[in-house]
């Protein structure tokens, strides 16, 4: 796994935004939401489109018993009643796809209206910050938006449902490299928690009240103590999610050396030749 932002200790200068606590306060909190508001006018529409946000519910429970609960990072509806549904992946799960496209149906089931009701819905958008990446056939391409096509025309069959996806790690940017705020926003998230300062390039009202907020010295005793705590349960993942990819890549490379040894003997080539070559031991290269 590469190394990703904000895991070398507690001496940082900002909160990091991967935890818990820090996408909270950023992101989900009412004195805090003019920084959403900006983010997802940056992100969905590259202009002032969304003029405010109502925080909504972050707890669903389905309507059967059976439902699976869902609790999701900042749920919020515009001034126009269209909702926004922001999860941070911390890390990578088999199936976060599916948890999007799940996760999307509270939205537009709860806009359902008793008695007569036409089934108009408002727009939902469901924005996952990953903090991996999934599409390895691309490494520049990490800001997928996805809507419903239809296949033949290539054109959107409905535009009122739009999942976004940013592969975090793919976006390497460096400060001088910042052409306008979806690029600054991205390079805030990427590189907070191990800024030593401000940087030039994000000088504006917004920033100004994301970097104030984000300043650990200005956390209060009880702010602070959520914080380590939150801090210390993203690096204990970050650490087991490191140990397990390298078990992983151990494990791989020790299967190919198999592989490798079991043909190679299958051509006849001498024993200590394949042992040197794979790194097995004699004994093994003969058990094959």
């Amino acid at each position: 796994m590469e190394k990703d932002m904000g895991t070398e200790g507690i001496q940082d200068k900002y909160v990091n935004p991967y935890t818990d606590f820090g996408f909270k306060l950023l992101f989900g909190t009412a004195m805090n939401k003019e920084l959403l508001i900006s983010f997802l006018n940056a992100l969905l529409f590259k202009e002032e489109v969304i003029k405010d946000v109502t925080y909504l519910n972050a707890e669903h429970l389905g309507t059967q018993e059976y439902d699976r609960r869902a609790v999701f990072d900042v749920y919020c509806e515009n001034e126009k009643g269209e909702k926004f549904l922001v999860e941070m992946q911390r890390g990578e799960q088999q199936f976060f796809k599916d948890r999007s496209v799940f996760y999307s149906t509270f939205p537009i089931r709860e806009q359902a209206k008793r008695g007569e009701w036409d089934y108009e819905l408002k727009a939902v958008y469901v924005v996952g910050i990953l903090n991996f990446s999934f599409d390895n056939s691309d490494e520049k391409y990490f800001h997928h938006e996805v809507k419903l096509v239809d296949l033949y025309t290539h054109k959107i069959f409905y535009d009122k449902l739009t999942f976004v996806y940013l592969e975090m790690p793919k976006f390497n940017k460096n400060e001088d490299e910042l052409e306008n705020m979806f690029d600054k926003w991205l390079f805030v998230l990427r590189n907070l928690a191990s800024l030593l300062e401000r940087p030039k390039a994000l000088q504006n009202r917004v920033f100004d009240r994301l970097f104030e907020t984000a300043e650990i010295a200005k956390f209060t005793k009880t702010e602070l103590s959520e914080y380590w705590d939150s801090l210390k349960n993203f690096r204990d993942w970050y650490s087991v999610m490191s140990t397990a990819e390298k078990k992983g890549r151990e494990e791989g490379a020790r299967e190919a050396n198999w592989n490798n040894a079991r043909n190679l003997k299958q051509l006849g080539v001498a024993i200590d030749i394949i042992s040197q070559a794979t790194g097995l031991s004699k004994e093994e290269v003969e058990k094959l």
